[in-house]
């Protein structure tokens, strides 16, 4: 319960648990972390409506510019989000300081090609700047990545910068195309 609400979850959290992450993931980690047990006090799980009051906002404030983002504005985006179908955003949070400290997304992008297949795209992610080099982003996108496998997608793709692709090829992603943007 949150403000005397059920603490509504983006989708259902057995999605997480259905994932072969012992024989499917790509990378390793030393130590040994996993989604469902990502470290001490930490607990890996979908987005929920508290997460507004457990810092999602300023977390990802960390990764972008935000602009103001009032509890009925992420309640109704939220809203929206969940009643698609095809976002999938998962969290981090530290249990003892009950803060969200790590997130990423993949959205499952409806296709006409490949016989009306689903193509995951990654987004978003981040981990909290004082929670860096604990293997975090790593497991969110590794998590990503077999859930998009698990939910359909011929493939999965992501954005990124040049200073992160040696990162991203660690799970087996390659460069491939140009990425145009127009802002608005």
């Amino acid at each position: 319960m949150e403000n005397g609400l059920t603490d509504t979850k983006m989708f259902d959290s057995k999605l997480l648990q259905e994932l072969d992450f012992e024989n499917k993931c790509k990378v390793t980690f030393d130590p040994v972390i996993s989604p469902s047990n990502p470290g001490e006090s930490l607990v890996m799980r979908p987005l929920s409506l508290g997460d507004y009051d457990r810092g999602i906002i300023q977390l990802l404030g960390q990764l972008t510019e935000m602009g103001d983002i009032s509890r009925e504005k992420f309640t109704e985006r939220f809203n929206n989000m969940k009643k698609d179908g095809y976002y999938y955003v998962i969290v981090i949070e530290d249990t003892q300081t009950n803060q969200v400290i790590a997130s990423a997304t993949v959205i499952m992008e409806q296709k006409i090609i490949r016989q009306c297949s689903l193509k995951g795209r990654i987004e978003e992610v981040v981990v909290n700047e004082n929670y860096r080099g604990k293997q975090l982003g790593k497991l969110l996108v590794s998590t990503l990545i077999l859930l998009s496998e698990h939910l359909g997608a011929y493939k999965t793709v992501l954005e990124t910068n040049e200073k992160t692709i040696p990162f991203y090829k660690k799970f087996g992603f390659e460069p491939k195309e140009h990425s145009l943007q127009l802002y608005h």
